[in-house]
């Protein structure tokens, strides 16, 4: 009976202990979770991290390649300015180029007609001493009626009229030639 009495008190501690007992967790299973969630906490936060380094570094090169794109529109502006100044340039010579020219050739024009109307103004005179030679030659020989003579007067007359005209003409031309020299 003794040992009876022992096996059921040891019984009734084992049951009174075990329906009172506390769940048991181990210590290093609640510390494995709490680790893990600890290093995917960190994982998240350098992930986190790096996702707003990268970020910053887009921004940062974004921002830099707008820099050089707004440089070179720049550049592109201001070489566009230099091209038109330089076509203006160029159209500008031209242009004056041109208008030189068109003094030129009225300054040749000018030189021609001076040189054709003194050529003309030769030509005459030569005529009118041909008349005035042939008038006296046959005024010599008695030859000529008065009415032959007064017409030869008459045409030596115009003559030197037309030689006048030409005088005038070559100073009108001479005086233009001036104008345009200076």
């Amino acid at each position: 009976m003794k040992i009876k009495l022992i096996s059921s008190v040891i019984i009734y501690f084992i049951v009174a202990h075990n329906g009172f007992a506390q769940e048991y967790k181990p210590a290093a299973i609640v510390d494995s979770v709490q680790i893990k969630k600890e290093v995917i906490q960190n994982a998240a936060y350098a992930e986190q991290a790096r996702l707003e380094k990268e970020l910053k570094l887009q921004e940062k090169s974004l921002k830099a390649q707008e820099k050089i794109e707004d440089k070179i529109n720049d550049d592109k502006r201001k070489l566009q300015k230099e091209q038109d100044r330089a076509e203006n340039k160029q159209r500008k010579i031209e242009k004056e180029q041109r208008a030189a020219e068109r003094e030129q050739n009225k300054l040749d024009s000018a030189k021609k007609l001076v040189k054709k109307r003194t050529e003309k103004l030769a030509d005459a005179n030569t005529d009118l001493v041909r008349m005035q030679e042939k008038f006296a030659k046959q005024k010599e020989k008695g030859k000529l009626s008065p009415v032959e003579i007064g017409e030869f007067e008459v045409k030596i007359t115009k003559q030197q009229l037309r030689i006048k005209e030409i005088e005038l003409d070559i100073f009108d031309s001479q005086e233009k030639l001036n104008k345009l020299q200076q």
